[in-house]
């Protein structure tokens, strides 16, 4: 699998989703039901985000992604 696993392309494929999710228009519905599409869509793009700004290796036959989780204000204190 490691052979055939392009990482950088699956990183674009999560940027490209998040950029889709931003971009999506919002249904004619309207109360709950529209409450729910918006939060289903804040909830995908961070999931796609999150992934989408990884650094993603193999390392001993598993997929590692390193996701900085830090505040700008820890990583300018760095």
């Amino acid at each position: 699998m490691e052979n055939n696993l392009d990482t950088d392309a699956m990183i674009k494929r999560f940027q490209d989703r998040a950029a889709a999710v931003k971009k999506r228009d919002l249904p004619p519905v309207g109360g709950e039901e529209r409450q729910r599409f918006i939060a289903q869509a804040q909830t995908d793009f961070q999931d796609f985000a999150i992934i989408g700004d990884s650094i993603a290796t193999m390392e001993d036959g598993f997929l590692v992604l390193r996701i900085d989780l830090r505040s700008e204000d820890d990583i300018s204190d760095s």
